[in-house]
């Protein structure tokens, strides 16, 4: 298919502009009556004097001037074959990139992530002891090298162990986390510089800190600390291995096997394992080895699934308990993310440390305790976030057998705490439920010389709170918790149990009950005013009852919930606890008109509320009126405008010269808006907000944000639906989507591009978005969109736009008519055009004639509105369109001669002789 070139014609509009305006016509004021009907006979138009203009006049009844944006009636849709050239938004693309990563991971997002327990590990288990830590010298450069080269497996990495390395004694822990860190970095500077020996000496280095017990309540911050080292080894070697395996990276998939892995990169990998299997410790080589773990894909098939089973063998060796079971819990960790399906080699590791779970009551543990002056429930709490890892990565997707079967290995065990918590903080919380009597009886048994059981009441209540126990249990589980939690002296230990026992009540009883409970919370926590340091429990406890307790009349006649309110004599805390009921009131008004009746109401009263010029405080009260009303979308959107409004205010006050401060209120003011909007649910709410709150930035000077909400409405189109509710009536979207983007185009004319962005960058996101979105089969809007694209580019070629933003530099003044920018324009442009050609072509049959009749017509009046038609082919494509429209006899005769008329008109203007011999290219043809 031959490409048809656009070539845009030349606008002056001021010309247009004066040339379209209506003359004065004087007025008899003798016949003059407010109350008369006026009755315009004639509008008389200025000729166009200005010569060498392509420009045309309009006919008599035309009143207002030529819009390359406006005189598009519909909007845009992109383009199919736009894609495979443009580069997409980033933030769309981050988006789909994220998808798709998601749809192929191993596990679930319902599995929780190492990442995500890190933070609360490194906080928890601190220390204020000195720590001594291992460190490398500094090594030679120069000539050194060649002799690294040549020396023996053996001999490199025996230098760590001979000299190569200092002990760093009385660390702090601020001190001995700067130091991971260094040697992190080191890590990485070591493989960008090809010094991998060097790397792998730092990762045995940082591995052999995992032997070391001597300030034990740090142990589990110092596993997190290494095992990030680790992590970041085994992707380095991973990823150079991968890099090797094919010319070009990019045809090698997730799930390649080892056969299409070339002998280099295998040669490269085995080299590897070779290196790791002289290390003589067992602890580094074991970590080391299992860093990399994920790189026996390259060897073989089976390389993993007979790795771990012998790694797993591998940590018997390894002496003291607490080292060991955190060795489990890395390769658990490694296990989950390289090989998830092996889950046998999973349970074999949980079931050796069962079997040696002795150990830690032994002689050797007991002393190291002893010297340390750890008391063992202390020390206790050391092994949870290992073995709760363990025993999530066990648990997960995995069938109820397996927790009975973890529950007769606990019994066998003498039913310890530990074990017990972390089972019932691994399995489903249906699986829990269901066995809450089983759990509460091996309660009972439990020792609590080591692992209080209030905390393992605390466990099961978090499982009934997402589940529900046998109805017939419900009243005999509440008794036998509230038994052990009322005798409890500590008010910390008691409020952190009846914060969680709390929302069982309210979700399984009757007000007595409740009220029986806040009277005992009351009863223990008003004691030496206990109550003012536990302020978060007590309000979690009020909010989990007002969420449980939806009428408010019956709430109230809640006997002690009044008084327990009155626990809440901090005056911050008050307002807090007393604007979550009010929230709680707001959205216990179920019927929709009751919303909006109150959303109008509060408008209302936002509205008429004014700080004067204090703008600082004016937008404070917006802020503050958010928190407030936050589940009231009304009233949301009213703030986004007030904040709007109050923006172009200050741009009014300061005549649009901002100063640094009022440059940081306005910048504060599109701040709100922008984190405002995620919240609201009607997504065309959403899109019209970001387009006006991204005005408002431009017009304040503030671009980068501009852009950040026009790419937010941009990432926001995929996901308007085909159906939208209108007035409480399903209603199809199109026509509100096209409304849309033709006044986001509209814009786009003069949002200048980002320097740092491709050109047009916007237009291109904007076009690459909508071509993933599906148009109804019996629909045109993919062509009245790329009509609207092809005024936008149009008006984007003129050496002056049609309109400007005050103290904007727009793309005419930043690329001043460059050739490279226009030549970009005419590429798009040629795409548009095909697009179009093609989608007229697929309505030639004959239920769809009449369609491909009215679109010929509507292209070929674009192309007469903003085309050069001295363009041979340009003024060819308009001839073809012109027959097309006739051809089948679906052409309006009175709409083709009114056309013909025009066109003849403006061949009689200067410079428009080629209009002439387009007239006699133009015949009629009769309806047959």
């Amino acid at each position: 298919m031959a490409a048809f070139p656009w070539h845009a014609r030349s606008r002056n509009y001021v010309s247009e502009s004066d040339m379209y305006k209506l003359e004065s016509v004087p007025l008899d004021f003798g016949d003059y009556h407010p109350l008369k009907p006026i009755t315009v006979t004639e509008s008389k138009t200025k000729k166009m004097s200005r010569k060498g203009s392509t420009s045309s006049t309009s006919s008599s009844s035309s009143s207002s001037m030529m819009d390359p944006l406006s005189s598009v009636l519909d909007g845009t849709d992109p383009l199919s074959l736009f894609a495979a050239a443009a580069d997409p938004l980033t933030t769309t693309d981050g988006i789909r990139k994220k998808r798709d990563k998601d749809d192929s991971s191993a596990v679930g997002s319902d599995f929780e992530q190492w990442s995500s327990k890190r933070s609360e590990i490194l906080s928890r288990y601190t220390t204020t002891e000195k720590l001594s830590i291992v460190s490398g010298r500094k090594a030679t450069t120069g000539g050194s090298a060649v002799s690294e080269k040549v020396r023996t497996r053996l001999e490199e990495l025996d230098d760590l162990e001979e000299g190569s390395q200092k002990e760093l004694l009385n660390l702090t822990q601020q001190d001995y986390m700067n130091r991971i860190e260094e040697l992190n970095q080191s890590l990485k500077d070591a493989w960008s510089s090809d010094q991998k020996v060097k790397a792998l000496k730092i990762v045995i280095q940082c591995s052999k800190l995992l032997s070391d017990t001597t300030v034990i309540q740090f142990y589990p911050s110092k596993f997190v600390l290494i095992t990030d080292i680790l992590d970041t080894f085994g992707k380095l070697v991973y990823e150079r291995i991968l890099s090797m395996c094919v010319d070009n990276r990019a045809s090698l998939t997730d799930n390649f096997s080892p056969e299409t892995v070339n002998d280099t990169a295998k040669e490269t990998c085995l080299n590897w394992f070779f290196k790791i299997a002289s290390i003589r410790e067992l602890i580094p080589r074991f970590y080391v080895e299992a860093a990399i773990l994920k790189c026996n894909k390259f060897l073989s098939k089976t390389g993993i699934s007979e790795c771990l089973p012998r790694l797993t063998s591998v940590i018997r060796g390894i002496g003291d308990p607490l080292v060991a079971v955190y060795a489990r819990a890395y390769l658990c960790r490694v296990g989950m993310e390289v090989a998830p399906q092996l889950k046998e080699s999973l349970n074999k590791n949980f079931f050796d440390f069962l079997l040696t779970f002795k150990q830690i009551h032994g002689d050797t543990v007991q002393n190291q305790l002893v010297v340390q002056c750890v008391e063992i429930p202390l020390y206790l709490t050391l092994y949870s976030p290992a073995i709760d890892w363990i025993l999530q990565c066990i648990a997960y997707r995995a069938p109820e057998v397996l927790l009975t079967e973890m529950m007769e290995r606990c019994k066998k065990l003498g039913n310890n705490a530990l074990l017990l918590n972390s089972v019932m903080s691994a399995f489903r919380a249906e699986f829990i439920a269901a066995r809450s009597m089983d759990f509460i009886g091996m309660i009972k048994e439990c020792d609590e010389s080591g692992f209080p059981k209030h905390l393992l009441f605390r466990s099961l209540g978090l499982n009934l709170a997402l589940a529900d126990p046998p109805e017939n249990d419900h009243l005999q589980i509440l008794n036998e918790a509230w038994k052990v939690i009322t005798k409890l002296k500590n008010p910390q230990d008691y409020i952190n149990c009846a914060e969680v026992w709390v929302e069982y009540t309210c979700r399984h009883f009757t007000k007595r009950e409740v009220n029986t409970v806040l009277a005992d919370v009351i009863k223990h926590m008003t004691p030496d005013r206990a109550f003012e340091d536990a302020y978060p429990q007590l309000q979690s406890i009020i909010q989990k009852v007002i969420t449980y307790i939806n009428d408010f009349s019956l709430l109230f006649s809640v006997e002690k919930f009044l008084p327990f309110l009155d626990m809440f004599q901090k005056e911050s805390v008050r307002v807090e606890v007393c604007k979550c009921i009010m929230e709680s009131f707001i959205n216990a008004l179920t019927l929709e008109d009751e919303k909006r009746l109150l959303a109008t109401l509060i408008n209302g009263f936002i509205k008429m509320v004014s700080f004067g010029r204090d703008f600082e405080q004016q937008l404070s009260f917006y802020v503050e009126a958010r928190s407030m009303f936050c589940n009231l979308e009304p009233v949301l959107v009213q703030l986004i405008h007030s904040v709007n409004q109050l923006a172009m205010e200050t741009r009014k006050v300061m005549r649009g010269n901002h100063s640094r401060k009022t440059a940081a209120f306005v910048r504060a003011c599109v701040a709100f808006c922008f984190i405002t909007i995620p919240s609201l649910s009607s997504i065309f709410t959403r899109l019209n907000l970001y387009l006006h709150s991204g005005q408002v930035a431009l017009a304040n000077q503030c671009l980068s944000q501009a852009d950040a909400f026009f790419k937010a409405a941009v990432s926001l189109v995929p996901e308007v639906p085909k159906m939208i509710s209108v007035d409480g009536k399903m209603r199809p979207s199109d026509a509100f989507l096209l409304e849309f983007l033709c006044n986001l185009f509209s814009t786009l004319l003069v949002v200048p591009d980002h320097p740092e962005q491709g050109v047009l960058f916007l237009v291109r996101g904007l076009l690459n978005v909508i071509q993933d979105y599906t148009w109804e089969d019996n629909s045109d809007d993919k062509v009245r969109i790329y009509t609207n694209v092809l005024h936008l580019l149009s008006a984007m070629t003129q050496e002056t736009y049609i309109y400007h933003v005050d103290k904007v530099d727009s793309n005419d003044t930043l690329y001043g008519g460059d050739s490279k920018f226009l030549a970009e324009i005419s590429k798009l442009c040629e795409t548009v055009i095909a697009q179009i050609l093609d989608h007229l072509r697929t309505l030639g049959k004959e239920e769809t004639l009449k369609r491909q009749s009215q679109l010929a017509l509507y292209f070929f009046n674009t192309i007469l509105a903003h085309g050069d038609l001295r363009n041979n082919k340009l003024n060819q494509l308009s001839v073809n369109l012109w027959n097309l429209a006739q051809k089948h006899g679906f052409a309006d005769t009175k709409t083709m001669v009114k056309t013909l008329e025009y066109i003849k008109r403006r061949s009689k203007q200067p410079d428009m002789s080629h209009f002439t011999d387009l007239a006699l290219r133009l015949p009629l043809q009769s309806r047959t």
